[in-house]
């Protein structure tokens, strides 16, 4: 009896020590790199052709926001424009006037300034004519200053005109990166709001498994050690892929419920991801096994 029971626990031990060998190293959910995109303007949306699921690629027209109120701002500055333009002429008619003054002027200051040399002329007559030609400076600098304020004016009005052209631009929604629709967040007809998502979008042509490992296990692994990823395969059996790390976290974290049994959940743990190649069986939070050295799993 005792070398029955005796031959019953050696068995016993003997399947826990087969089934220690299938253990995986580390346990975690795929996830993908979410790319939010939202609307750099404010306006009701007109067009949103997209639904979830939809493969886009980046440069794609996807929507168009109602730019009507942009539009009449462009022609209201372009309007402005044309009518500051218009002012440069007067200011060009007042300095050639202005400038032929200063000239006869200086003809006549040269001329008494002569005569006074000559005691033809008195001091008088000759602060006189010295103070016409400094006003006419002064007048010929003040309409200088007209055309300058004025260019300014135009400058500035030009810059606001190339901020609402780029907002145009905006308002035609362009996908900025190759991906899948994970999320759709507005419809048309709605009114989409600068900084608000109207949608998700990630590439799915690989995915990254975040898994966790204890400290012991942390001089295991490195960046770029390629491993064995194991996910759930029909029939109760584990399908293996190959993967790189391409993460590991600094810092410890405690262990995710989602993970480990009640009592490891003290446990300090690491996080890494290991990215894995799609061909279409990954899906975003499927769960997935690590194992860091090589050996077969059924």
């Amino acid at each position: 009896m005792k070398r029955i029971l005796v031959i019953i626990l050696s068995a016993a031990l003997l399947q826990g020590c087969n089934n220690s060998q299938g253990v995986s190293d580390a346990y975690g959910n795929f996830e993908a790199d979410k790319t939010l995109i939202s609307a750099e303007v404010t306006g009701r949306i007109l067009q949103f052709n997209l639904e979830e699921g939809d493969l886009l690629s980046a440069g794609q027209i996807v929507g168009q926001i109602d730019s009507l109120d942009l539009h009449l701002k462009k022609e209201q500055m372009e309007a402005q424009i044309l009518a500051l333009k218009a002012n440069f002429d007067q200011i060009n008619a007042q300095l050639e006037v202005q400038q032929q003054q200063l000239e006869n002027i200086e003809i006549s200051r040269l001329r008494t300034e002569n005569l006074k040399k000559e005691g033809a002329a008195t001091q008088k007559q000759m602060d006189d004519v010295q103070g016409q030609y400094e006003l006419a400076k002064k007048q010929l600098i003040a309409i200088n200053s007209q055309g300058n304020a004025l260019t300014q004016q135009i400058n500035a009005l030009r810059e606001q005109k190339k901020q609402i052209e780029l907002n145009l631009q905006k308002s035609t929604l362009s996908n900025p990166v190759d991906g899948s629709v994970l999320n759709k967040y507005a419809m048309t007809g709605e009114m989409a709001m600068a900084g608000r998502a109207l949608y998700a979008i990630a590439d799915l042509s690989s995915l990254k498994l975040k898994a966790y490992i204890s400290g012991q296990q942390l001089s295991q692994i490195k960046l770029g050690q390629q491993v064995k990823v194991l996910i759930d395969a029909p029939g109760g059996k584990l399908e293996s892929l190959s993967g790189s790390i391409v993460w590991i976290s600094e810092t410890a974290e405690f262990t995710p419920k989602t993970i480990q049994t009640r009592e490891d959940r003290i446990n300090l743990v690491y996080a890494f991801k290991v990215k894995v190649p799609n061909d279409g069986r990954l899906k975003i939070g499927m769960p997935g096994e690590v194992v860091f050295k090589t050996g077969e799993h059924n």
